[in-house]
C-alpha cells in the first residue's frame, strides 16, 4: 500500500499577532509623518513670511522680478498700532507679533461686538500691523492687512493707501476660495487696477468707498468713492466692500489713518 503523504501545515496567525503588527506598523508611520512635520515647520514658516512679504511689496509698487524679496523689504517699515487710539505701540517687536495668535488671547484679543462686525471676523487683536513704505525719509506708502467674510471664504489681502492715508493706490487678494469663474475676480488684475485714486473718505470725514453693484458712471458724484462690481458675485463685492468698511472705519485702522490725515506718518 502506497504510503500517504503528511498533509501541509496551516498557520493560522492568531488575532493578538496581528493586532500587534498593525500597531507597530501604524507607530512607525505616525513617527514619520511626524518627524517630517517637525523637520519641514520651519521651512512651511519662512515659505509663508515670503508669501505675505512679497504680497506687501507688490502692492507697495516694489516688486522687481528676479529680485530678491528680503532685500526689497528692508525698504518696508512695519510698526505696530493701538487700534484704540490709532497711535504707535511701542516695546512690541512689529515682526514677531502674530495677530491671530493675539486675537485668540483673552489679554490681546477681544471678541468684536455684533452690531460692529460686518466682515464677519469674530475676534481682532487690539494691536494691528501697518507697514510703511519711506523714501528720503518721507512716507509714500501706507499698506494696511484687511480680511473678511465674502461668499464662501474669509478674503485676506492688503489695501495700500497713499501717504494722505485716503487715496486708494493698491489692492490685492491674495488668499480665497471664492467661485472660481466669478467670485475669483478679487484676484485678477483687471478688476484690481479700477483701485488707484479712488477715495476712502469724505470731506466730512465718512467713509464712503465701496464696491458698487454693477458699473459706476462717469456723471456718478459718488464715483471717486466706488469701485465696480461684477456681475454675478455680488455677495463677494459686498463682502470686499463690509472688509473695507470695517479695517478702515472706527473699530479698526480708522483712528490711525485720521491721525496721518491730520498730522502725518
Amino acid at each position: 500500500m502506497p504510503e500517504v503523504p503528511p498533509k501541509p501545515v496551516v498557520r493560522r496567525e492568531s488575532v493578538p499577532r496581528t493586532l500587534l503588527v498593525a500597531f507597530f506598523v501604524s507607530l512607525v508611520c505616525s513617527s514619520l509623518v511626524a518627524s517630517a512635520a517637525v523637520v519641514l515647520k520651519p521651512r512651511q514658516a519662512a515659505n509663508a513670511l515670503l508669501d505675505v512679504r512679497r504680497n506687501i511689496l507688490e502692492v507697495a509698487g516694489l516688486m522687481e522680478p528676479g529680485a530678491d524679496v528680503n532685500e526689497l523689504f528692508a525698504m518696508v517699515e512695519p510698526r505696530l498700532v493701538d487700534f484704540e487710539t490709532g497711535t504707535y505701540v511701542e516695546g512690541v517687536d512689529p515682526d514677531r507679533f502674530d495677530p491671530i495668535r493675539a486675537a485668540k488671547d483673552s489679554e490681546r484679543g477681544m471678541a468684536i461686538p455684533p452690531e460692529l462686525d460686518v466682515a464677519r471676523i469674530g475676534r481682532r487683536a487690539k494691536h494691528g500691523l501697518v507697514y510703511l513704505v519711506r523714501k528720503d525719509g518721507e512716507v509714500t506708502r501706507i499698506i494696511l492687512p484687511v480680511s473678511g467674510y465674502g461668499l464662501w471664504s474669509t478674503l485676506h489681502g492688503f489695501v495700500a493707501l497713499e501717504s494722505d492715508g485716503n487715496t486708494v493706490a493698491d489692492i490685492v487678494f491674495y488668499e480665497h476660495a471664492e467661485t472660481a469663474g466669478i467670485g475669483d475676480f478679487v484676484s485678477q488684475d483687471a478688476w484690481r487696477a479700477r483701485w488707484p485714486g479712488k477715495r476712502v473718505y469724505d470731506e466730512e470725514g465718512q467713509l464712503r468707498l465701496q464696491v458698487f453693484k454693477g458699473r459706476v458712471a462717469a456723471d456718478d458724484p459718488l464715483a471717486d468713492y466706488r469701485v465696480d462690481g461684477v456681475s454675478g458675485a455680488t455677495l463677494t463685492g459686498n463682502g470686499v466692500t463690509n472688509l473695507i468698511r470695517y479695517w478702515l472705519g472706527d473699530h479698526g485702522y480708522g483712528p490711525f489713518l485720521h491721525k496721518v490725515q491730520g498730522e502725518g506718518s
